[in-house]
């Protein structure tokens, strides 16, 4: 399969954790939506919507957006559970990530360290969003390993690729003890340096 998309991107980088976790063969397409690469013709007639990620697999098939990539390449690991409920669980965590997590976290981060947004400048009320995201993170992480059962699943993939950054945003994990916790535990499962990926990659 080839995956198209932008390492310092955090939507990005979820796909690539599932599939070097899953020895998934694929090829990297290197796209910079900053640079407008996501609005050409040729992006556009792979991908109508105009974003990253995208992956097209080997029979012509292609499927975007994030959480819905990494659900399919998971399908059948021990990354999502076969369990009804606990994948409807894994699912609600998905859903929540990109309704209240994504728009808060990554777009501070996105304001500060790619359009030079002064911190004190951020929008106050997607701040106070992205910190009751955080808070709870951290409740629910003080009483769980994972976000669902017992071992990493794709909610935490999901939940990792932006949160392990949110000190670019502005956020400070400092005080949440849980979620730096939970964070080493992401990187050992995923063997995973996401900030060595994202220097690789130019910004």
């Amino acid at each position: 399969m080839r995956i198209f998309g932008d390492l310092t991107s955090g939507n990005c980088l979820k796909i690539k954790i599932v599939a070097d976790h899953l020895g998934l063969a694929y090829d990297w397409v290197p796209v910079d939506a900053l640079k407008g690469e996501t609005r050409t013709p040729a992006y556009r007639a792979l991908f109508p919507a105009g974003q990253i990620p995208g992956v097209e697999f080997d029979d012509g098939r292609r499927l975007a957006q994030s959480n819905a990539i990494i659900r399919y390449l998971a399908r059948d690991s021990t990354l999502l559970p076969r369990d009804p409920f606990l994948a409807a669980t894994v699912d609600q965590w998905l859903f929540w990530e990109q309704y209240s997590h994504e728009p808060t976290i990554a777009v501070c981060r996105a304001d500060l360290k790619f359009r030079g947004v002064p911190r004190d400048q951020r929008d106050p009320a997607r701040v106070a969003r992205g910190e009751a995201a955080l808070d709870l993170m951290e409740r629910h992480l003080t009483g769980s390993d994972w976000f669902v059962g017992e071992a990493a699943t794709v909610a935490d993939v999901a939940l990792f690729a932006y949160t392990q950054w949110a000190h670019e945003g502005g956020f400070d994990l400092m005080d949440r003890r849980a979620i730096r916790r939970w964070l080493d535990r992401c990187r050992a499962a995923f063997r995973t340096d996401s900030d060595a990926i994202a220097a690789a990659a130019g910004r």
